[in-house]
Formats: structure tokens, sequence, C-alpha cells
């Protein structure tokens, strides 16, 4: 019985890192989410379709692999802003990207999906992976996507499936573990149509990144 708390514990710690990485801990956590989710990231940007010139986000860039990217794939006339919760990796991405802040390339925010600074139809491409699972309320997130999207943009959520997702320790643990119809109908219902499912597999888990758009 004690084990078990001990162990319950354990995992609740390794989910409230990943779900907001903090402390001399969260910048070992981010370290091992680039290295861990590299491939479902790379596929989530090739999805967006971000061209040179373009103005990208990255929401909730946990380690930063997606802002490492999507610079490269916007060029030097791009912009490319990231929004976390865990000051620790604003931190973290301030520092390991230093002269593209400097030179405006790229602008971090500490902010939740569902409260984007950001102006209304200003972006034409956003990548967001394994936020879902902490966020509890979908629509106003989800609405906040659609109002910041410009009309021809694309949104790339990559989201583990729940089957898979569900077979993990550590997701018993302050993980929502939706069904894949319920979060595309929460989309549709904040004015984003899903465009393609489409299937990667990264290790143990295959991951949907759903393209979505503008109706």
């Amino acid at each position: 019985m004690v084990g078990m708390r001990i162990a319950d514990r354990l995992w609740d710690s390794v989910a409230s890192q990943l779900g907001r990485p903090h402390g001399i801990a969260g910048r070992v956590v981010g370290r091992i989410l680039n290295r861990g989710n590299y491939a479902t990231v790379t596929a989530a940007v090739a999805a967006a379709e971000p061209t040179p010139g373009a103005t990208v986000a990255d929401i909730g860039f946990g380690g930063g692999i997606g802002l490492d990217k999507l610079l490269a794939a916007v060029g030097a006339t791009g912009v490319v802003h990231g929004a976390e919760i865990a000051p620790t990796m604003i931190d973290e991405a301030a520092k390991r990207f230093r002269s593209e802040v400097a030179d405006g390339r790229l602008v971090l925010h500490t902010a939740a999906m569902h409260e984007l600074p950001l102006p209304a139809a200003s972006l034409d491409a956003v990548i967001s992976t394994n936020t879902v699972y902490f966020i509890e309320d979908l629509a106003p997130a989800f609405a906040e996507l659609a109002r910041v999207l410009r009309p021809s943009g694309r949104v790339v959520l990559g989201i583990g499936d729940p089957a898979d997702m569900a077979r993990m320790p550590f997701t018993e643990n302050r993980f929502r573990l939706r069904p894949i119809s319920e979060i595309t109908e929460r989309l549709a219902d904040a004015g984003l149509v899903l465009r393609e499912d489409r299937r990667i597999r990264n290790g143990r888990i295959e991951f949907h990144l759903l393209v979505c758009g503008r109706p």
C-alpha cells in the first residue's frame, strides 16, 4: 500500500512536469520533450506548411523544438510567436534563441491557448502538440485559435491516440484523454474545419495530426 502511494506521487509529479515544466527538473524535462517529441513536432510543422515570410506560432512549445523548426521554415523575413504557460520554458527559449528574440524574428508570450495576446487574423499557421490533455475547457481555447488564424491559415494539433496514451502510467494523473471525435467536434464548434487526420507513429504512441482551417 505504501509502495502504491509512493508510485502514485511519482507519476503525479511526472504528469505535473509534463503539463507545466518548472524549476531545475523542468529544464531537464524540456530537453527530454525535445527528443521524445521530435518526430511529432517535425511532422506537425510540415503539415502546417509554413512558407518564407509567414507569421506563425507554436502554442505550448515546451522544450522549443517547434520554435526551431518554424524559424527555419519562415526564414529571415518571417515571424514566429511562441506561447507557453510555463515561465521556466519561456526563460529557456529566451536563452536558446537570444539572437532571434533580439531581432524580432521570435516573440515569446507567457500565455495559455485561451488568452493569446495576438491580433485577430494575424497568423498564417499554428501548431500545438501534446497540449490539449491539460486544457480543462476546449471551447475558449479553440475559439482563440480560430480568432487569430487568417482565412487561408492552418492549425495543426498533435494529439496522442487516447487508447495508446491510456497505457502510459503517468496519464492517470492530470491528463484529460478525450476521444478524437470529441476534439474534432469542439474544433468545428469554434469554426475550425478538419481537413485531414494525419497519423504518425512515435515510439509506442500513434499520433493524430489534426489539420484544420477556416471554412
